[in-house]
């Protein structure tokens, strides 16, 4: 579950005090793409039952994930393509520009930099730290390498609000501490390890090992379709 407590954060979006399932904020990525992919082909409205035919998701199952977030279309008449691209934009936070340190620059992290992709989606790599001497002060990706010490002071000075750990598991845990010290509320973990963070920041965890192994499970037992469902 994705908690949000109430307040008026620092980005100055108001969240209340839901428990808002991980599998709904999933889902309305997918529906963001396909609404945007619907108006790019230029369509003007779209019904909840043919949103879900594209993505294999029921129609009651998207009224009730878009419920968590107010009113949206009208019965008998679905779904104004523009006002919904709009509204799931700004719950995802895809109305801004966020800017994003990278903590670990090397081949993981050097390709996390090249990932074209982050732009393009609002995400900006604006500081990139290593506690590497022979890494620090050179330049990968365009991007000069700061070391450690400068990360409290950059990330104030730059108000980065996320960040990306792509270390050794060992300083997984002391890195999300500085960063969350630093003020930093969200970090994408590529480290194999979990990160103890409390109630300080939100924290998704990418471990290709554990998925690699739950593949296998499924493969081994010949077992067919998306494993995806609801972790």
């Amino acid at each position: 579950m994705v908690s949000h407590p109430a307040r008026v954060d620092k980005i100055g979006v108001m969240t209340s005090r839901q428990q808002i399932p991980g599998p709904t904020v999933k889902r309305l990525t997918l529906y963001l793409r396909e609404v945007d992919r619907r108006l790019a082909a230029g369509e003007t409205r779209v019904s909840s039952r043919r949103l879900g035919e594209e993505l294999g998701v029921t129609d009651t199952q998207i009224r009730k994930d878009l419920s968590w977030f107010g009113q949206f279309g009208q019965a008998g008449v679905g779904y104004l393509l523009e006002d919904l691209a709009d509204r799931l934009r700004r719950i995802l936070g895809k109305d801004r520009t966020w800017k994003t340190a990278l903590v670990g620059a090397g081949r993981l992290g050097q390709a996390i930099m090249s990932y074209g992709p982050f732009a393009r989606e609002g995400f900006e790599i604006a500081a990139v730290f290593d506690a590497d001497p022979d890494l620090v002060g050179t330049e990968v990706v365009d991007r000069r390498i700061r070391p450690m010490e400068d990360l409290s002071r950059l990330i104030r000075e730059r108000e980065i609000l996320l960040g990306i750990i792509s270390v050794p598991k060992e300083a997984a845990q002391p890195t999300a501490d500085r960063l969350i010290e630093a003020g930093v509320l969200g970090i994408l973990n590529f480290a194999p390890v979990r990160l103890e963070v409390g109630d300080r920041a939100s924290v998704v965890t990418v471990d290709f090992s554990a998925r690699l192994e739950q593949l296998a499970f499924q493969v081994s037992l010949g077992l067919k379709g998306s494993i995806d469902g609801d972790d």
